[in-house]
C-alpha cells in the first residue's frame, strides 16, 4: 500500500516539474526566427511611423534658370575704306579691346581717273589718218591716233583731272566742226576694309580711335 503511495507521488512530481519547465520558463527573443540572409516579416503595425510614406519615393527638386544675366545681342558693323594695308593693321589695333570679333578684307573699287575727249573711231587706219590731218589744219593739236587696244582708230584729244577742263576741250573741237565726245575714264583700284562684331550694350565710339576723314561706317551682315 505505501509502495503504491509513493509511486503515485512520485508520477504526480515528475509531471509537475515537467509542466513547470515546459511552461513557466520565458520565451527568450534574442534569436532570430529566420533564417540568415531572409528578411524578417513585420507586421504593419510594427512599422515606425515617418514624416514621408516608405512607399513614397523622394522629389527632386528642379533646377532653377539663372536669369540675372539676360542674352547680349551683338551688331556688326563696316569700316572703311582705308587707303593701305598699313591703315587697316593700325585700325585693328586701335579697336582689339572694343570687338568681338574682327577681320579684315579687300575688295577692287571702281575710280574715276580723269575724263577722255576724243573723235570716235573712223572706219580705217586710213580716215583715221586723214581726220587726224583735217585736225591740224584746224589749228588743233595736242592729238593722236589711237592704233591698238579696245578702241583703235579713235582719235584722243586729251585726257583731264576736271570735268571743266574736258568740256571746254570737247566744246572747241566741236566749234571747229569735228564730233567731239567727252566720258569719264576709270580705274580698278584696292580698297582695305574692317569688319566687327560688338556687343549692344557697350558705346562703341570708333571716332575717338581713328580721326581719319575719309574714314566712314555702316551695317554689315554678321559673321
Amino acid at each position: 500500500m505505501f509502495l503504491r503511495l509513493l509511486f503515485v507521488l512520485l508520477s504526480a512530481l515528475n509531471i509537475a516539474v515537467g509542466a513547470w519547465l515546459l511552461l513557466g520558463q520565458p520565451y527568450a527573443r534574442g534569436g532570430s526566427p529566420t533564417d540568415p540572409g531572409v528578411a524578417e516579416i513585420r507586421l504593419l503595425s510594427e512599422v515606425p511611423e515617418s514624416g514621408a510614406s516608405a512607399s513614397t519615393p523622394a522629389t527632386v527638386a528642379a533646377p532653377i534658370a539663372d536669369t540675372s544675366q539676360p542674352d547680349l545681342s551683338y551688331s556688326c558693323v563696316a569700316l572703311g575704306p582705308f587707303a593701305t594695308p598699313q591703315d587697316l593693321r593700325n585700325a585693328r589695333q586701335a579697336l582689339a579691346a572694343q570687338a568681338t570679333r574682327m577681320r579684315s578684307r579687300q575688295e577692287q573699287a571702281s575710280q574715276a581717273s580723269g575724263w577722255w575727249v576724243y573723235l570716235p573711231a573712223a572706219g580705217s587706219r586710213t580716215q583715221a589718218l586723214e581726220q587726224a590731218r583735217q585736225l591740224g589744219a584746224h589749228h588743233i593739236g595736242d592729238y593722236f591716233v589711237v592704233s591698238s587696244g579696245d578702241q583703235p582708230n579713235t582719235i584722243s584729244l586729251g585726257l583731264f583731272k576736271d570735268p571743266a577742263n574736258a568740256r571746254k576741250r570737247r566744246d572747241e573741237v566741236i566749234a571747229a566742226g569735228f564730233p567731239a565726245r567727252m566720258s569719264e575714264r576709270s580705274e580698278s583700284v584696292p580698297e582695305y576694309w574692317l569688319d566687327l562684331v560688338v556687343a549692344d550694350r557697350t558705346r562703341f565710339d570708333w571716332r575717338s580711335h581713328i580721326p581719319a576723314s575719309n574714314v566712314g561706317s555702316h551695317s554689315t551682315g554678321c559673321f
